[in-house]
């Protein structure tokens, strides 16, 4: 099972850096289209779904993410400007997001609504998926070295946790959702991150990078979501019955196990992004 797990994030790895240092802008977006797509069909599963109308879901977001494309090519760097139409997009995708995970998905985890097959339970999916596919998107524009660093947030936040709580970890975070995670796996996620934007705070935006009164509660606002994501995730595949959501990816389950903390921040980011960028 461990060399499974080896092998397959070995392959991911190099499969991701290839396509995100080496792919042209188009390419790239087809790229972040094809894993939104497999995302949108595990979606399917939690919402208890199977056969053809998981394929209709993972065919549906792989249309609108193209027309999205077509429609404002300059906001997904397919053209030259772009400012505008990036607020615009910014605006139908980045601010439903951050509404959902500061102030729904909190509310959601402690009430523990079940996922329907409805068009709330699809709404809900989108909101998770457009506005990372988006971000992931808008965010190579920076520079792919910028993304990977933005990403590596969220991966020391996992690791940090990891590592704490099966140090430290005496008191259960949500024992009901997640028993694994405790509050001091969370406090050295929380941790790791500071110390990582800290030593890289020189090359953040003006408005962070010498402002620690900022910097500080953004980081640990960014850790905090990222648990966030990670527990709505855990919690909808406790309710569907799944161990993962799917079988895709050999000893790490499916996509959506490998981008859920990425949901919750990455839209927040690319909102920030946007605003320094103005």
């Amino acid at each position: 099972m461990l060399r499974t797990r080896v092998v397959t994030a070995v392959v991911l790895l190099a499969a991701f850096l290839l396509a995100l240092f080496h792919l042209p802008p188009l390419g790239w977006l087809l790229f972040v289209t094809a894993v939104a797509a497999l995302a949108a069909w595990e979606w399917g599963a939690l919402m208890q779904l199977a056969g053809a109308p998981r394929i209709a879901l993972g065919f549906a977001l792989t249309v609108i993410c193209l027309l999205v494309a077509i429609a404002e090519p300059a906001a997904v760097g397919l053209s030259a400007g772009g400012t505008d139409s990036a607020w615009r997009l910014g605006a139908a995708f980045y601010l439903p997001a951050v509404v959902f995970w500061l102030l729904l998905a909190p509310v959601w985890l402690q009430r523990r609504w079940p996922l329907a097959r409805t068009i709330p339970a699809l709404a809900t999916g989108a909101v998770l998926l457009l506005p990372l596919w988006l971000a992931l998107v808008q965010l190579r524009q920076a520079g792919p070295l910028t993304l990977l660093g933005i990403m590596a947030v969220v991966w020391l936040a996992d690791i940090g946790a990891y590592f704490s709580g099966r140090r430290f970890g005496r008191h259960k975070l949500a024992p009901a959702i997640s028993p694994g995670k405790t509050w001091e796996g969370a406090v050295g996620g929380g941790l790791l991150v500071l110390a990582y934007g800290l030593l890289l705070s020189s090359s953040l935006p003006a408005a962070l990078a010498g402002n620690l009164l900022l910097l500080v509660p953004v980081l640990l606002l960014l850790t905090a979501i990222s648990i966030v994501g990670d527990l709505f995730e855990s919690l909808l595949k406790r309710q569907a019955g799944l161990k993962d959501s799917s079988n895709l990816l050999p000893g790490h389950g499916g996509v959506l196990d490998r981008i859920d903390s990425l949901t919750s921040t990455m839209p927040l980011v690319a909102l920030v992004w946007l605003v320094t960028r103005a």
